[in-house]
């Protein structure tokens, strides 16, 4: 049985580890030198950090997406691409940003076109274009 009081610690701990809300951080985008599609998160309070996708990575959501029959979640691409959280996440966010897939009912999402794929790969590469002229 927990205590009131290690159960206030433990919910404590809990609302430290979330990600804060959109609101109270800056999230930018970059496709490096390696063509790792590059999240770079500043919040509103703590540090810095960023996460990586391989370009390979991002693809292969780009393709779980494409082969989705109707709604799908951050889950099911990470499990079709067979690639780590973090990569999925990371891609999953810039596909979400630039309105490749769309929310379909809590934490669901769809494809906004009938072409995913081209889509995603579009905006990555659009964006891999700009990092090069900065």
């Amino acid at each position: 049985m927990v205590t009131t009081e290690e159960w206030d610690t433990i919910g404590h701990a809990v609302a430290a580890c979330r990600e804060p809300a959109a609101s109270e951080r800056s999230e930018t985008f970059a496709v490096d030198d390696a063509r790792d599609l590059v999240r770079s998160v500043v919040p509103a309070r703590g540090e810095p950090y960023q996460h990586r996708c391989p370009g390979d990575a991002f693809e292969a959501v780009a393709h779980a997406i494409a082969d989705a029959e109707g709604r799908f979640n951050l889950e099911d691409l990470q499990r079709a691409a067979k690639i780590p959280w973090t990569q999925a996440a990371v891609a999953f966010a810039f596909l979400k940003e630039r309105c490749v897939v769309v929310p379909a009912g809590g934490r669901n999402h769809a494809a906004a076109s009938g072409v995913p794929f081209e889509d995603a790969m579009i905006e990555y590469h659009a964006l891999r274009e700009k990092g090069s002229e900065a």
